[in-house]
């Protein structure tokens, strides 16, 4: 249900707003109608404002051309001069195949042919950390040191504490900060973590695309599509096991989010990881729709059941087809990865349907709900 508090709707696609208009007035979003009311599209993107959303729009940039290899951009002569999968209209590289378009510096060149990645100056063949800016490279500085992201811990910083201001409403917090609980300028209504200063919002744009199988060529990599300033991200191809991955360093964390597989041809596995280290060592939550055996029966056998599913994996192989095979099968394989848990029902997902997840870790005491 989405709403205001006091108007409440159906939300079919979970993504915040209602299936139809409510009778109310609000700032943000709840009382407008979703423009896709059965696939989630959180940042409402309308690029033809025809009053149907990106999303589930068969023609997204009013061009009249369906299957289009710009979809957001009108391009009727459909030009694509490196034939990748980008037209030439929106083809940050339109003279290099770069299907994944990953612009590191976000300067509107993809890094295919891009001389400088991470825009910090530094021409790639002189630089010593090509992807990450470090304009004052020494040539005693090694790439890790380098390159690294610091480990960071989100701490709350918020007014729940003796002495601090006053308590019109004696709710146990002060005025100054009754609905900005951390006193970061953003309000708790629209705060993805209303008790940290450090995080205000969800924001996918900075991520690494970690491949799980480099050397498998049965299909692509992954690819992804970030939404709505951030706060969606969608992989647009099926492809071979992948993550998406963050840079920010978190510890303990509570988080939640919607899922959702928009689909009705593949049945394959989808979820998501935290507690990422490195790509060996992480927890993933991953489902499956249908019971399935792998179709690479070496380096072993792998059985899939649909279930939902909780593993940890410490792999003493990395990314590759022990991994890759090891994710797959439902239940442990030593030395790769453990079943911390499953759904005993084996119910699969659901074509085109929403789910909404929520997860608190606490790493230092191994707790996970």
């Amino acid at each position: 249900m989405r709403g205001n508090g006091n108007t409440c709707g159906t939300d079919t696609d979970i993504d915040g707003y209602p299936d139809r208009s409510l009778p109310c007035i609000d700032n943000h979003k709840h009382c407008k109608q979703d423009n896709c009311v059965f696939t989630p599209n959180s940042g409402q993107e309308d690029a033809d404002n025809d009053g149907i959303g990106d999303q589930c729009d068969e023609d997204a940039d009013g061009d009249g051309i369906k299957n289009d290899n710009c979809r957001l951009v009108p391009n009727k002569d459909q030009q694509n001069s490196d034939s990748d999968s980008f037209g030439d209209a929106c083809d940050n590289c339109p003279s290099v195949p770069n299907t994944d378009q990953k612009d590191t510096d976000s300067n509107g060149q993809g890094d295919a042919c891009d001389q400088d990645i991470d825009g910090d100056g530094i021409p790639n063949v002189l630089d010593n950390c090509p992807k990450v800016p470090n304009p004052i490279p020494t040539s005693t500085t090694t790439w890790w040191e380098t390159c690294v992201t610091p480990t960071r811990t989100w701490t709350g910083t918020g007014c729940r504490t003796p002495g601090t201001t006053k308590d019109s409403d004696m709710n146990g917090v002060g005025d100054v900060c009754e609905d900005d609980f951390d006193n970061d300028s953003v309000l708790d209504l629209v705060d993805a973590c209303p008790e940290s200063a450090e995080v205000t919002l969800t924001d996918f744009r900075a991520y690494q695309t970690v491949i799980l199988d480099p050397e498998g060529d049965a299909q692509i990599d992954p690819t992804w599509v970030v939404l709505n300033q951030g706060m969606e991200i969608v992989q647009t191809m099926n492809s071979d096991p992948g993550l998406a991955v963050g840079y920010t360093a978190f510890n303990g964390v509570d988080f939640e989010g919607t899922f959702h597989v928009n689909t009705v041809t593949d049945d394959d596995y989808a979820g998501f990881v935290f507690g990422y280290q490195d790509s060996s060592s992480f927890y993933v939550v991953m489902w499956k729709q249908t019971e399935q055996t792998y179709w690479q029966s070496l380096p072993f056998r792998a059985a899939a059941q649909p279930a939902l599913q909780l593993k940890v994996v410490k792999s003493r192989t990395g990314p590759g087809e022990f991994l890759r095979n090891a994710l797959w099968h439902t239940g442990d394989t030593a030395g790769e990865v453990t079943l911390l848990w499953k759904d005993p029902r084996n119910q699969g997902w659901r074509d085109k349907t929403s789910y909404r997840w929520s997860i608190s870790h606490r790493p230092q005491v191994g707790y996970i709900r």
